[in-house]
């Protein structure tokens, strides 16, 4: 019994210094902020970016957990652990065309056949260059995700990850 309660203290003195240290100043209990729990598990909905083969893949790839006591949209995940996302003008909010600055416009992406492309942002990403989005429920396998990030709805537990796959490497995020 007294183990547990040491346990429990420790995981509230943990979420209270890691709320003391966020960047919000109005989070609170409800609302999404980085967090862990005592045991190194996520406390909320992984967020990960994994830019693949991009020129800086090292400066935009990152793994973030966002508390969530609560089901949170994969956008709202996004934004809360700081994550940038640019669609295009034609779908604006359905579409991920830049992440944290990548593709930037006047990165050259070379097809397999050795055709050169420059991301506009404007319609659909190449075939072979574009950012894909997964969803991996608690304790589930890796999903292709079926709706824009807008829509996506994560409960605690739950995984999200922006891929860039470029001619079809990583062809799905790792385990």
């Amino acid at each position: 019994m007294t183990s547990k309660l040491l346990t429990l203290a420790a995981a509230a003195a943990l979420l209270l210094t890691l709320g003391a240290c966020s960047s919000s100043p109005t989070a609170s209990p409800s609302s999404p902020t980085a967090s862990a729990s005592a045991d190194g598990e996520c406390a909320g909905v992984s967020v990960i970016v994994d830019a693949g083969d991009l020129a800086a893949a090292d400066e935009v790839s990152s793994e973030t957990c966002v508390l969530a006591d609560a089901a949170v949209l994969a956008a709202d995940a996004f934004a809360d652990a700081g994550v940038e996302t640019v669609g295009t003008t034609q779908y604006p909010d359905d579409i991920v065309c830049r992440v944290n600055g990548s593709p930037a416009a006047d990165e050259v992406l070379t097809s397999d056949d050795g055709t050169a492309y420059t991301e506009t942002c404007e319609t659909m990403p190449a075939a072979f260059a574009y950012w894909s989005l997964w969803v991996k429920p608690a304790d589930g396998e890796w999903g292709y995700a079926t709706e824009g990030a807008s829509t996506l709805s994560l409960e605690p537990g739950d995984s999200v990850e922006l891929l860039f796959t470029l001619n079809g490497e990583p062809a799905a995020p790792t385990p």
